[in-house]
């Protein structure tokens, strides 16, 4: 992505909330989540939880990072991460990575906003970054996510209550992008076709991680990653302080050797 088309996405989320970026991910690898995505609901029996956010009839998968490949080239994608880092700072970190299957006849999501749960007086700077990866098309009539443009600059929003919103529609393939602090829900599916999605989620380096990467992937498997998905994972020290153990960055603890300087030593 060169710097022009990633400084403009930057410029939509902070002026409405949300960006979206067509045709971003290559048709191979959205083929490979699909059908990795299907190989994991049938061995983990994923099943709807069953409740009012998560929905009845909406199959999620949480941790796949845990699972590796393909799974692994979507937090640092080329197209995603450098409008993310732009947002929040080259210091964020994974905060989940889920799939959202929506399946016929399930309604809409509640309203709200994915920062909602940190106490936080609003407008603030933005500490969440989230994204939707589509890997079928979203339409109004399957589920495409629902937003309430520039709600970001509003406080909290009642959750669930009646607001107007757009549908973020987006062809196979495509991102949607938006601040945490962002009105939006799961849209009702009224086809006969499920609509899947992937949730890759950011948050600051500052801010605790929705899902436990440390504990949630396998060390050996961690171990694998490029050094970048490392930091992403909560392995870096943001800003030579926050993370570290003893002085040293978790990354060493992990990988051995290596070395740290903490902002103390930078001074």
């Amino acid at each position: 992505m060169d710097e022009k088309t990633r400084d403009r996405h930057v410029a939509e989320v902070r002026e409405r909330g949300y960006a979206i970026v067509e045709n971003a991910i290559a048709p191979e690898l959205v083929e490979a989540l699909d059908a990795a995505l299907g190989r994991l609901e049938r061995e983990l029996d994923a099943r709807p939880a069953e409740n009012g956010f998560e929905g009845h009839r909406t199959v999620r998968i949480y941790n796949l990072l845990a699972h590796g490949a393909p799974f692994a080239e979507v937090p640092v994608h080329a197209a995603v991460l450098p409008i993310v880092e732009g947002v929040l700072d080259d210091g964020c970190l994974i905060s989940s990575l889920s799939s959202i299957a929506i399946d016929p006849g399930e309604t809409a999501q509640p309203i709200h906003a994915d920062d909602m749960v940190i106490p936080l007086a609003k407008p603030h700077i933005p500490i969440v970054c989230n994204s939707m990866w589509a890997l079928t098309d979203f339409t109004e009539a399957n589920g495409a996510t629902r937003l309430v443009p520039g709600s970001h600059l509003k406080p909290n929003p009642e959750y669930g209550g009646a607001y107007e919103t757009i549908a973020a529609e987006m062809p196979r393939g495509s991102v949607l992008i938006w601040d945490g602090a962002l009105w939006h829900g799961g849209g009702a599916n009224r086809t006969d076709k499920r609509r899947t999605g992937v949730a890759m989620n950011y948050c600051a380096g500052f801010i605790r991680q929705q899902e436990n990467q440390q504990l949630g992937v396998p060390p050996a498997l961690a171990r694998s990653f490029a050094p970048r998905l490392q930091e992403l994972m909560g392995y870096g020290v943001y800003r030579g302080l926050i993370g570290h153990i003893d002085k040293q960055s978790p990354a060493q603890r992990l990988n051995g050797g290596g070395a740290f300087r903490s902002i103390w030593d930078q001074a």
